[in-house]
């Protein structure tokens, strides 16, 4: 039965790694309170002024500009063109550098930029804000990545759903803050619609700021503290519980399994030359004894201690992981779920007003998948969760392509079908991306999150030369996404010879 007070209580800790075993989100004055409030609050600004500028952009801003429905469609495009560079960037980023500052890097760089709409005169200028304002879609990468280093794997999951679900939210929230901070202006202060427009963007750009401050004053790197000293605080950890090794900052290989050994705690031995980590249980304790310590046996120390601790990739290390099968499966899973999210909701409101012309556009909500499977199935469950969701929004979409509704039931009700588990999906994803590779979470993350906007992009493509044809884009990327669920399903969740993360 779930304990509610676990919502504002301090958590019970893994014993090696520091991660919570519960999420406090009602608990900011806690540590791990006030990393996941920043997780999701932080991706939530950056994703209302990643999409700021949709709201006004069909009617004020191409009004205001002269812009063509081509040159409004290029602009969301480069958008999502910037946000895959970026994420591609992030993740290795947050391994090399840590997430919290590879997070506030990522909200100041795009502040800037949002801060310069009112510098735009012409289509030329709005392709390339647009390029940079898309630096805030990466925020997303750091987001999964610090909140995968606060919490242990019983609960990532969840943690991870929700920051991602609730940063998700910014995207909706944009679609009423933008218009009623602009029609404020235009009828508080007199401005024109020339003006406002251009000084509501002065909103997001103080909110984007105040909260990068925030989590770099506020919030540490990891559990353990400075993201640089991660490996030495784990090596202390596993002294403490009667478990002595040497942690090196970086192994040899990013794919590399380690084996136990016995080094001396000047890391000389046998094993020195290949940087392996070496442990060895020196005494028997009882472990878990520690306050608010989560009891752990000790060969899961040595895993989470071998498997779980991120390590500075270089290139040539990084290669392996991101061309790895699971890697592939995460993937396409968000190419489908986040691509086909990104795509849907830029012409969700014009495909409305096509079959029904005197409704107005309408908003839809962000759904979080959680780590209900895990206790039982482990990470299998989680993948075939995947994949199931996957199926099931491809079936949703050609239901809702193949049939084109006029009655507006039959449409809302097919499209919140979808809705459910499209966005389900985006949890999925991310509820199995810590389990995959954890020594290099950040490459994992950010080849996902990038791959899914890749999707967003080859989606909105095949929108634009579909023209209005909505229906037929729909069935189209529902054979797409089960043709990719189908093709990925056979493969296994984690590699067989992974440490950690199981």
């Amino acid at each position: 039965m779930f304990d509610i007070s676990v919502l504002w209580k301090a958590p019970e800790v893994n014993p090696i790694n520091r991660k919570a075993r519960t999420i406090p989100g009602l608990n900011p004055v806690n540590v791990y309170g006030r990393v996941f409030f920043f997780s999701w609050f932080g991706f939530m600004i950056a994703f209302w002024s990643w999409y700021a500028f949709p709201p006004l952009l069909y009617e004020t801003i191409a009004k205001d500009l002269g812009l063509s429905q081509a040159d409004v469609a290029n602009s969301n495009i480069v958008s999502l063109t910037a946000t895959l560079l970026i994420r591609l960037v992030a993740g290795p980023s947050c391994d090399r550098f840590g997430p919290r500052l590879t997070f506030a890097g990522c909200l100041l760089a795009g502040a800037i930029p949002t801060a310069l709409a009112g510098a735009v005169y012409n289509v030329q200028g709005l392709l390339a804000l647009r390029f940079f304002v898309g630096i805030l879609g990466g925020s997303f990468v750091p987001c999964q990545v610090w909140s995968t280093g606060f919490f242990d794997k019983n609960v990532v999951g969840t943690a991870n759903a929700l920051t991602g679900g609730f940063g998700n939210a910014g995207g909706g929230i944009t679609y009423f803050l933008m218009p009623a901070i602009f029609d404020s202006l235009v009828a508080d202060r007199g401005l024109t619609a020339h003006v406002a427009w251009r000084v509501t963007f002065i909103v997001p750009f103080i909110c984007i700021v105040t909260t990068a401050v925030g989590m770099l004053i506020l919030c540490p790197d990891t559990p353990t503290g400075k993201w640089s000293e991660r490996h030495l605080a784990v090596q202390q950890n596993l002294a403490t519980h009667g478990i002595s090794g040497a942690v090196v900052d970086v192994p040899g290989e990013l794919t590399d399994q380690a084996t136990a050994g016995t080094n001396s705690p000047n890391g000389s031995g046998s094993g020195s030359d290949e940087k392996k980590l070496g442990f060895e249980a020196v005494e028997p304790k009882q472990i878990g004894g520690f306050a608010h310590e989560a009891p752990l046996g000790e060969q899961a120390m040595l895993d989470t201690a071998r498997g779980e601790v991120v390590v500075k990739p270089s290139f040539r290390e990084a290669l392996p992981v991101v061309f790895s099968a699971q890697t592939l499966v995460l993937a396409g899973g968000y190419f489908c779920s986040f691509g086909g999210e990104l795509a849907i909701n830029s012409i969700l409101g014009a495909y409305y007003v096509k079959n029904f012309p005197t409704l107005q556009q309408r908003g839809s909500g962000n759904w979080a998948a959680i780590d209900l499977v895990y206790p039982r199935f482990g990470v299998w469950g989680k993948k075939a969760l995947i994949h199931f969701v996957g199926l099931m929004t491809g079936v949703f979409l050609i239901a809702i392509g193949l049939t084109d509704p006029m009655d507006q039931n039959t449409m809302f009700g097919l499209v919140a079908g979808m809705a459910f588990f499209l966005e389900s999906g985006n949890g999925a994803n991310f509820g199995l991306v810590p389990h995959v590779h954890p020594h290099a979470n950040g490459i994992v993350s950010g080849c996902t999150g990038a791959t899914g906007n890749l999707g967003g992009i080859v989606f909105a493509i095949i929108f634009r030369y579909n023209h209005k044809d909505y229906a037929q884009v729909f069935w189209i990327i529902g054979v797409m996404t089960i043709a990719i669920n189908l093709s990925l399903c056979w493969i296994r969740p984690v590699p067989k010879a992974q440490i950690g993360g199981r």
